[in-house]
């Protein structure tokens, strides 16, 4: 289906697909007990940068739980009065929308497939995109302007991906679908005009964490090569405000600790931060980042993420792959939902540059 006109969209867009609905969350009370920690006790709001200090006023807090979490997704879904129009933003890109065939067994996915009107010659690069939410909310709707901006500035395509989300699908459903894309996008490599040997994958929050396990699952099922990871401060380990505390300044604002388990706890279906859970949900937990591919990582110095971010870019700088970092003094997680704060202008600098050097034909 070839999209003419396109209407705004908010920063979140729950998908209307029935295996997103908002009733019967499989949320048991041992995973409610992972909700309830003791509050941040120390205030980091005088480290924040003041050009992005007035967004949390008026940004609501989720506070998850599977009884707010259908209002969250109601919340995050209604229209954004005055919000921008993507096309008029940037005009030159054309949306299509496929169903692609999912893992053996499960639904297809959907995928939003942006691209330059005017199409080069030579075959192009693309990115499978995976949006953020916790696993819990958000659509591939709401990066509509990221997308285009990133097929504008790069001349890459982009896939964006429907996944499912969680509780009402647990792993490993999020990254099958995912992967699912990884496979479309590479099967249709040469009717695209794409070059087979330049797809990268990214997101941003719970999609770097996605993103970063689709390269390991990737890496391990030897299928379909990927040449990058994009990660945008990665929600990649269970462990984070479950059996491990964040730095005292960490995961005050917008995703915190609380929201962090219930996020855990509804992808994996119990409690985080257990034995067991699998590198292809929580990146972190795998054993050997040896043979991933070169990798962007940036994350805010207040954000939740940080020490797991920090401590996955080392490992990957450990073992050899070349690697990009990127910490961002007085950000918050999300930062970068006020456009005009220089520090957000930096953001898209560093990892529109990063994604451009590295898929460079």
């Amino acid at each position: 289906m070839q999209v003419q006109t396109l209407t705004p969209k908010p920063l979140f867009r729950p998908n209307p697909d029935i295996r997103n609905s908002t009733k019967n969350f499989p949320i048991t009370s041992r995973m409610k007990d992972t909700m309830t920690l003791k509050p941040t006790t120390t205030s980091s709001r005088h480290l924040i940068d003041p050009e992005i200090v007035d967004l949390l006023d008026v940004f609501p807090t989720l506070n998850l739980s599977a009884e707010t979490l259908p209002t969250v997704r109601a919340m995050m879904g209604a229209p954004v009065e005055g919000a921008p129009d993507p096309v008029e933003l940037f005009p030159d890109v054309t949306t299509t929308e496929y169903r692609v065939p999912g893992a053996e067994g499960d639904p297809d996915v959907r995928v939003l497939y942006y691209e330059p009107k005017n199409k080069v010659t030579t075959p192009s690069a693309a990115l499978v995109w995976i949006h953020g939410g916790g696993y819990v909310i958000g659509s591939a709707d709401a990066d509509e302007i990221l997308c285009r901006r990133i097929v504008t500035e790069t001349g890459a395509a982009v896939a964006s991906v429907d996944y499912r989300l969680a509780p009402e699908t647990t792993a490993p459903g999020l990254v099958e679908d995912c992967y699912a894309a990884l496979r479309w996008i590479h099967g249709k490599a040469d009717e695209f005009g794409i070059d087979a040997a330049r797809i990268a994958v990214g997101g941003a929050s719970a999609g770097g964490g996605l993103a970063a396990c689709l390269a390991i699952l990737a890496r391990d099922r030897g299928e379909f090569p990927i040449a990058y990871q994009l990660l945008i401060y990665p929600m990649l380990d269970d462990r984070t405000a479950s059996t491990r505390d964040p730095h005292p300044y960490a995961g005050e604002f917008l995703w915190t600790p609380g929201d962090n388990r219930f996020g855990w706890a509804s992808i994996l279906g119990n409690e985080p931060g257990g034995e067991g859970v699998s590198p292809y949900t929580a990146a972190a937990r795998v054993e050997s980042v040896e043979g991933l591919p070169a990798t962007f990582i940036s994350v805010g110095a207040l954000d939740l993420f940080l020490e797991e971010d920090l401590d996955y870019a080392r490992r990957l700088i450990a073992a050899g792959v070349p690697t990009e970092l990127h910490v961002y003094p007085g950000a918050y997680h999300a930062y970068d939902m006020n456009p005009e704060a220089q520090v957000t202008g930096c953001y898209f600098r560093d990892f529109l540059g990063g994604l451009t050097r590295s898929l460079k034909g």
